[in-house]
């Protein structure tokens, strides 16, 4: 049972994991079967076909490991690369900095480029390190699209750009656990080897499946790679899918039913629909934000994410009070500010299967709660603004039309 009842419904405004839609709950209310029947390798077939179109991608192979995006960090990197390989990765928030940390762990030498929080990943920085790599002696560049404490979004083009330029052949690694379904990601047109992402952000899933695609390029990488590894072994999941029976280990097929229900609402919807969808609520809550008289954590509009708004709050508040007091009194959940930003930001959530009037609850009660804590915000002056931009912007329901 809950912590402690409220009346109504949680306002789930974390960057995931999110809001459960009621036909993905509906889908996974089933009793377990024997994953090795006719009707579990057909179902896991459909959805690794499905699965592909939200990477936009068709030479792509996905994989479905049972585990989070710290999972799937793992499995890309291992199956990809040997101990001692130099690899780029860019620190600009806890999320970057947690990658850099597994891939230091699992003993690759990694050269980190480090931004100010709230910045983007400093690309000329990556130049100038491919121009003076003659010998190609980097092996991947690893790169977090969304993140997540920040709320700051990379340009994955313009990576494949540098890239080119310089006619490097280092593997192109991409972190789209808060991106991938909700912002634009072209796996293919960017060139990307490995992407990866998790069920419980933009698919609206429990937490539990890591997604992975790889590119042929790191397919063929896999083969020669000599990392340690197991759980998150591609050859084991190529060889099962090669006998048309998919799983080396049980899945959990209560997630893979809610799975196929996720991907079907997206296809529904149009994935192109959910991208816009996403853009609507990120322009939506920035406007709110600079009513309030607050400052967006990232700085710069180029590098605004459209899944999280990290919020700054003046010195004379901590921000960790607004997270307590939305759930104490409003049952609103909001993100707390991580690491180098604790005390300093909350964050507002806005991805996933949610919608423009369900974002107008959430800030109304934000803007209560500024109140609360003694920030000067006129009520209602977050909701006008953002109000009046969806009422201009938000198109037909699709479904409806």
């Amino acid at each position: 049972m809950d912590y402690v009842y409220g009346p109504g419904r949680n306002h789930l405004f974390v960057p995931g994991p999110v809001n459960i839609p009621e036909q993905v709950l509906r889908a996974m209310n089933r009793n377990n079967e024997d994953y090795r029947s006719p009707a579990v390798p057909a179902l896991t077939k459909t959805l690794l076909e499905d699965v592909k179109k939200i990477f936009k991608t068709t030479s792509g192979t996905p994989f479905l490991f049972p585990t989070t995006g710290t999972g799937a960090w793992e499995s890309a990197l291992t199956n990809t690369l040997s101990p001692g390989d130099r690899i780029v990765s860019f620190l600009i928030g806890q999320f970057s900095l947690l990658w850099i940390d597994q891939q230091q762990r699992l003993n690759f030498k990694v050269d980190v480029i480090e931004s100010e929080w709230g910045e983007g990943a400093k690309l000329d920085v990556l130049a100038a390190k491919l121009a003076a790599d003659t010998d190609h002696t980097i092996k991947a560049v690893c790169i977090v699209h969304n993140e997540t404490a920040t709320g700051v979004t990379n340009d994955l083009s313009l990576v494949r750009r540098i890239l080119d330029e310089y006619r490097h052949p280092a593997l192109f690694l991409v972190d789209g656990v808060s991106s991938i379904c909700a912002l634009d990601f072209r796996m293919d047109d960017w060139g990307v080897d490995v992407a990866l992402t998790g069920s419980q952000k933009a698919l609206s899933l429990p937490t539990g499946i890591g997604i992975v695609c790889a590119s042929p390029r790191a397919l063929e990488a896999s083969k020669t790679a000599k990392s340690l590894r197991v759980f998150f072994d591609w050859k084991d999941y190529l060889k099962f899918y090669n006998l048309g029976t998919y799983w080396p280990y049980t899945p959990s097929i209560q997630l893979l039913y809610g799975l196929r229900a996720a991907l079907d609402l997206v296809f529904e919807e149009g994935l192109e629909n959910v991208i816009a969808r996403h853009k609507r609520l990120g322009q939506a809550t920035r406007l709110a934000v600079e009513a309030w008289g607050l400052k967006n954590c990232t700085q710069k509009e180029e590098w605004h994410s459209d899944t999280v708004t990290a919020v700054v709050v003046p010195p004379y508040i901590d921000s960790a009070e607004i997270v307590r007091r939305a759930w104490k009194r409003y049952n609103l959940s909001l993100g707390l500010g991580l690491n180098k930003v604790a005390g300093k930001v909350f964050r507002i959530g806005h991805l996933g299967n949610l919608n423009e009037l369900q974002l107008l609850g959430c800030l109304a009660g934000v803007e209560m709660i500024l109140k609360d804590v003694g920030y000067p915000v006129k009520l209602g002056s977050g909701v006008a603004a953002a109000s009046s931009y969806l009422q201009n912007n938000i198109p037909l329901i699709p479904s409806r039309i």
